[in-house]
């Protein structure tokens, strides 16, 4: 076949003349396909277009696209401090990461509950005079915040926020009792003045509009029908808040400082130090605590996921809240998995029943840790059990290591793209913590920063594009079983990472990183936690 002339601008549509005037904004190719596909409108019609209308109607599409903002909640106000931290060094420190709160999301549980306890705290300090006018407080929900928060129970961790609840203490029991009884009103002092607090407070509002953030959120001390003191504020996954005017606290500068995985990986091979050993000098450096500090949260962050798993499959029968009905199977999928006949099997059945199990507690409302967030909760507790509980038995100095090379991912991740699913889709929570987990499991077992990099970026890979479209706006389904997924990636991309020839990986994870952002502006906000979409469309439930 003979070959095509490669001159004339690579034109696919030779039988097209060269010099046809176009606009400037318009691509020659996309005209040229165009009028191939006005040309065939044509012969089927019998209506013709001579070639300038053809680049005028052009012209006119381009200019009406091109001013319009993108239909995409992900556009977010310029002046927050999520946003400004994705310029300069990574900053971001362990206590600020992984935080335990209660399920099922750090956006919409942990997030709110932190905020609402906040503004307590600011009301219990205002002025006496002030104090005076108040007859209440409410709380109004917009965005994903308002769209899905029913499902996650976002007004009973509002609610517990404004009466002085916070999420790494709060008895989960405590907010059962709320579900149990919606009616029910709790007494809450401020100054000289009682008064009575209920779940008709937290006010779903808009969930479409443009707001600073997809999670936003504003509370009200109210004086009658007006307030009397207000503050916005915005949840942007991770368990982390902010507010209007946030100011960041002092902070001391990294030792190592990097933006990407590049420069961090480059600081560790120059310094001959693992990816570990960077994050530690870097959270010795910021946070100006010591390293016995550093080990001893480290330690109870390791024992707060396993102690998730062990109660996820202490739970032998039973329907997890909401209307989906959803029967809990971590413990069975753990059982029967003991009768695998092949030992790798098993290991794989295993996994995932600690996944499930972690992420089953998450939806049932009880304490979990944000690794990276409330969503995928389940992820890195199965890895953690599964190099601790079992025959490996690693000992608590490599889990923290582990825990430390999983946080560089993860501080890389929010840092350059986001953590919350109402911003990137599901991508932005499993994927996430499916790549952190994959980096713990790497740095674990000694590998080199490059085996780090390459398995975190494997497994990031294959997540991309993934939507969060939960059922009924519960994370449940598909959230659940996502987290075995998850985990089960995770040892997968470090099992690729370890016995490939490292050099010679392809991809590497800032390119990957880059994408999840990326894929994020891009995906249809009706595919990121507004349940609008998906399975969340189309389960039906009955």
């Amino acid at each position: 076949m003979k070959k095509q002339s490669s001159d004339r601008n690579n034109n696919p549509f030779p039988e097209f003349s060269q010099d046809l005037n176009l606009p400037e904004n318009i691509d020659r190719r996309t005209f040229l396909i165009r009028n191939a596909v006005i040309g065939a409108a044509a012969a089927m019609t019998g209506t013709v277009w001579t070639s300038a209308a053809r680049a005028q109607q052009a012209a006119k599409e381009a200019a009406a696209k091109s001013p319009l903002p993108p239909l995409d909640s992900t556009s977010m106000s310029q002046d927050l401090d999520v946003v400004k931290r994705s310029k300069g060094p990574v900053m971001t420190v362990l206590d600020e990461f992984y935080k335990v709160g209660p399920g099922p999301s750090s956006s919409h549980t942990i997030g709110p509950m932190r905020i609402t306890y906040d503004f307590y705290q600011r009301c219990t300090k205002l002025p006496a005079d002030q104090l005076k006018q108040a007859t209440g407080l409410k709380v109004h929900l917009f965005g994903s915040l308002s769209a899905t928060g029913k499902g996650h129970g976002t007004e009973r961790a509002a609610l517990a926020g404004l009466l002085g609840k916070e999420p790494a203490t709060v008895d989960p029991l405590f907010l059962d009792e709320m579900k149990e009884k919606p009616n029910q009103s709790y007494p809450l002092k401020l100054g000289d003045k009682t008064f009575n607090l209920s779940l008709a407070d937290i006010i779903y509002d808009t969930p479409n509009g443009e707001f600073p953030h997809p999670n936003t959120m504003t509370c009200k001390l109210m004086g009658g029908d007006k307030s009397v003191y207000e503050l916005e504020y915005y949840s942007p996954g991770g368990g982390f808040y902010e507010w209007k005017g946030y100011t960041p606290p002092k902070k001391g500068q990294p030792k190592y400082p990097y933006e990407t995985m590049k420069e961090l990986r480059q600081h560790a091979e120059k310094n001959k130090l693992s990816i570990a050993q960077v994050i530690m000098a870097n959270e010795l450096a910021v946070s100006g605590k010591t390293e016995d500090q550093i080990n001893a949260f480290l330690d109870k962050i390791a024992a707060a996921m396993l102690a998730t798993v062990k109660a996820g499959l202490a739970v032998k029968e039973g329907v997890l809240p909401g209307p989906i009905k959803l029967h809990s199977k971590a413990a069975e999928v753990w059982k029967r998995a003991q009768d695998d006949k092949y030992e790798a099997d098993r290991a794989v059945a295993l996994l995932s029943a600690c996944a499930l199990a972690a992420s089953e507690e998450n939806a049932r409302g009880h304490l979990v840790i944000t690794a990276p967030t409330g969503g995928s909760a389940g992820v890195m507790p199965a890895i953690v059990y599964g190099l601790t509980q079992t025959k490996r038995a690693l000992s608590q100095e490599k889990v923290r290591q582990g825990l430390l090379a999983g946080a560089a991912i993860g501080y890389l991740c929010k840092h350059n793209a986001t953590l919350s699913g109402a911003e990137g889709g599901c991508q932005s929570e499993i994927g996430v913590a499916s790549a952190m987990s994959a980096a713990f499991i790497a740095s674990a077992m000694d590998a080199s920063p490059l085996v780090v990099e390459n398995a975190a970026e494997s497994a990031l890979e294959h997540h991309l594009g993934m939507t969060c479209d939960p059922v009924a706006g519960y994370v449940q389904v598909p959230c659940i079983e996502r987290c075995a997924f998850g985990a089960v990636k995770a040892w997968t991309a470090y099992m690729i990472a370890t016995n490939e020839i490292a050099s010679r990986h392809r991809v590497d994870l800032d390119t990957t990183i880059k994408t999840l952002a990326d894929t994020g502006k891009d995906m249809s906000t009706k595919y990121k936690e507004t349940s609008e979409a998906g399975l969340a469309a189309n389960l039906v439930l009955c």
